[in-house]
């Protein structure tokens, strides 16, 4: 099957020990009718050789930014200019930084800096490794400056360990660059987003709010955005940088985000409530702060509008997707909510394991049945939902 015919890609690997899949991955890439031209580091070459991936890609493997073979002697700039893209795997901890500080310092990390076309890297380290703070700055930078981000996976590690940090596996990488370089499947299309909690004052400098970090819906904006959609984000308070591509709005309480999404709502052709809005809020919030010595407030609490089920109530509703967020009994709490919303998807996972994480599980619910997407970083569980968003609108 040639999901990848004419597509031309440069597979850059590091030296990881997951090296040895990049054998599976480049097969799997040409055999998808994919032109495929491997670089390699020297770090890279102690793990698999240059003359096993030049077998199966069927060209070169390039290992020396003064390789004289290249026009001009100037691998760096020559190897990537009639690439759709640039894919690392495994992409190590080192050379993420040098990718992320800007650093180039030998033939991969320099065309990665020389490049015109798209960038993906496929992360493997051990669980401590991804999971250091240094590393999700790194992270952070690359989505900020719009390097796709496949995997990691979680589970058993070369050290014996076992956690996130993993290659994700190579059929699974393919099916990835297929989304990435295939048609822009919602292209054309108008999606809305909410994200990240509501804050509902009590006072000054009190307020009611919730655990969302924002990272779900963040990821479902950016991964909306990556299959051609025109992206507006509806955000509640967080410090996440905007995912490239959308056009953000911040609000902060409940009654703020209604009105946002209000006024966005009846031009658009999908709206994703995935934002953890506050079910309540207060009567009568003070304009001053509330003082100890004056005793226990009493506190009279009044419903908030209901945001999903208004949009799903106007005349021509956009396509509505339902998040849910529950801590016991997911199946039948997320089963009952689709039905009373009335929503044609619904998204659920364990508030427990998703508030606040790098990484999710989640299941979807819809007139198919369900659809278990294990655990993920969340952009690739945004992608997943993308893509299935978009299969059921082609099917409409």
């Amino acid at each position: 099957m040639a999901d990848l015919a004419g597509k031309r890609i440069l597979l850059g690997i590091t030296g990881g020990i997951a090296a040895y899949k990049a054998a599976e991955l480049t097969r799997l890439l040409a055999k998808a009718g994919a032109d495929v031209r491997v670089v390699m580091t020297a770090s890279a070459c102690r793990f698999i050789t240059p003359t096993t991936l030049q077998a199966l890609s069927g060209n070169p493997a390039y290992t020396d930014m003064w390789d004289p073979s290249v026009p001009n002697n100037m691998a760096h700039i020559e190897l990537s200019r009639d690439r759709d893209l640039v894919l690392v795997a495994p992409a190590t901890t080192d050379f993420l930084a040098k990718v992320a500080l800007g650093l180039g310092d030998d033939l991969l990390s320099t065309l990665c800096l020389a490049r015109e076309c798209p960038l993906a890297v496929a992360p493997a380290m051990n669980r401590q490794m991804w999971e250091h703070a240094a590393t999700q700055r790194n992270f952070a930078t690359l989505r900020a400056d719009g390097v796709t981000i496949l995997g990691p996976d979680a589970g058993d590690q070369a050290c014996g360990e076992t956690g996130m940090g993993r290659m994700s596996e190579p059929a699974a990488l393919v099916t990835e660059v297929v989304t990435l370089l295939g048609p822009r499947r919602l292209a054309g299309k108008r999606v809305l987003v909410t994200a990240g909690p509501t804050f509902e004052p009590i006072d000054t400098v009190r307020g009611i709010t919730n655990l969302s970090s924002g990272k779900m819906g963040f990821a479902v904006a950016q991964a909306a955005a990556e299959a051609g959609a025109t992206v507006t984000l509806i955000a509640g308070p967080t410090a996440l940088a905007t995912p490239p591509g959308a056009t953000r709005e911040n609000v902060t309480t409940a009654r703020e985000m209604h009105a946002a999404v209000m006024a966005h709502a009846a031009k658009s052709d999908v709206f994703i409530a995935v934002a953890a809005v506050a079910d309540y809020r207060v009567a009568k919030a003070k304009d001053f702060k509330l003082k100890k010595s004056a005793g226990t407030p009493q506190l009279e609490l009044v419903e908030n509008p209901d945001i999903l089920g208004d949009v799903v109530g106007q005349p021509k509703p956009p396509f509505c997707v339902g998040f849910a967020a529950e801590t016991e009994n997911l199946r039948e709490h997320a089963q009952a909510k689709r039905k009373q919303r009335r929503v044609p998807l619904l998204a659920a996972n364990l508030a427990q394991h998703a508030f606040g994480a790098d990484d999710n599980a989640l299941t979807l619910f819809d007139d198919a049945g369900e659809h278990e997407l294990p655990r993920a970083p969340k952009i690739e569980l945004a992608r997943q939902l993308v893509a299935h968003i978009a299969r059921m609108l082609e099917k409409r």
